[in-house]
């Protein structure tokens, strides 16, 4: 496959996943963990839930506005995230972070992830493709006992 046919198949990739994006739903009250974080450089703005149970993903999604490639991130990141235990989850955010910092990554754990590695030759858009990691990476690091619901963490 060319170089440009490539490119193409990966921009298709991140239209659909942004224009129809997987575990995208509004959050409730009753939501276990739950944050919101906003990129101040183009206005996305992303509400992350998502319960543990016994140490695992057992459900996360997301909801807010933000460009293609921000709804594609978070949708691709719920995707690889569902079921994964805190630990595994948070060795996946380490290396989509070290990934879109142009770092020697494990990218092929990030699954369909790992498309989102083309951004980087971005550098506006890269807080776009992390905000929803960012946000992952907060809710990781609540413990068990402690409930999360006001969305200023």
């Amino acid at each position: 496959m060319s170089l440009h046919n490539l490119d193409n198949l990966y921009r298709q990739t991140i239209m659909s996943y942004g224009q129809y994006p997987h575990h995208f739903r509004p959050m409730l009250a009753q939501e276990t963990y739950h944050i919101q974080k906003y990129n101040p450089t183009c206005g996305d703005i992303i509400d992350l839930a998502c319960d543990i149970v016994d140490d695992q993903v057992t459900d996360i999604h997301f909801y807010g506005d933000g460009c293609v490639i921000s709804k594609a991130s978070a949708s691709m990141m719920s995707d690889l995230i569902s079921g994964k235990t805190r630990a595994q989850a948070t060795v996946l955010v380490t290396e989509f972070s070290k990934m879109m910092r142009g770092e020697t990554s494990d990218i092929k754990s990030l699954g369909e992830s790992q498309i989102l590695s083309g951004v980087i030759k971005f550098p506006t858009r890269i807080k776009c493709a992390t905000l929803g990691w960012h946000a992952l990476d907060e809710l990781l690091a609540i413990k068990n006992d402690r409930r999360c619901d006001d969305g200023n963490r």
